[in-house]
């Protein structure tokens, strides 16, 4: 079992090196948890080594334990530290609704499948041959029969299997 308790020094701020020394993982180690644990690290400019702080510690102590105690993966460790952070966020309460909510919300429920009806209406008919080949008529249905309609009309095929062309024939 690997020791997760430390002794972190009365400081604000780390070197990498320090954090790795307290809480006894190598750099590479340290480096793959700031990838899943964006929040652990500072740097004070572009280019200049990460500056940690006690808080970061704490947090690296604390995946420490997740990871090697409790044998969590990093992911797991991860959600268990936002649970921690937002307890009240875990466990929502139910909210209760007076008569003139549910009463509203009923109303509403109501409008929501009228409008589906309304949507599901089969169209006059689909054309022959054209996508899909259901033909149940929902308005998805009619809206793919009728791209599919616009994308043939330039060519359109004959019974005898002679293109036709979409335009009228030109008189004279």
């Amino acid at each position: 079992m690997a020791d997760t308790r430390a002794d972190i020094p009365d400081r604000d701020l780390f070197k990498a090196s320090e954090v790795c020394e307290i809480a006894g993982v190598q750099s590479y180690v340290l480096r793959s948890w700031e990838q899943e644990f964006p929040s652990i690290g500072t740097s004070r400019s572009p280019g200049a080594p990460r500056i940690y702080r006690r808080a970061d510690v704490e947090l690296v102590l604390r995946v420490k334990e997740l990871v090697f105690v409790e044998g969590l993966t990093l992911a797991g460790a991860r959600r268990r530290i936002e649970d921690e952070d937002d307890p009240v966020g875990a466990s929502p309460e139910p909210v209760v609704a007076g008569a003139e909510t549910r009463e509203r919300l009923a109303g509403i429920r109501r409008d929501l499948r009228a409008l589906l009806d309304m949507l599901e209406v089969a169209p006059a008919g689909p054309a022959q041959g054209a996508w899909p080949p259901t033909g149940q008529g929902t308005l998805l249905e009619f809206s793919r029969d009728t791209v599919a309609g616009v994308e043939a009309a330039g060519t359109r095929k004959a019974p005898s299997g002679k293109k036709k062309s979409a335009r009228p024939p030109k008189e004279g």
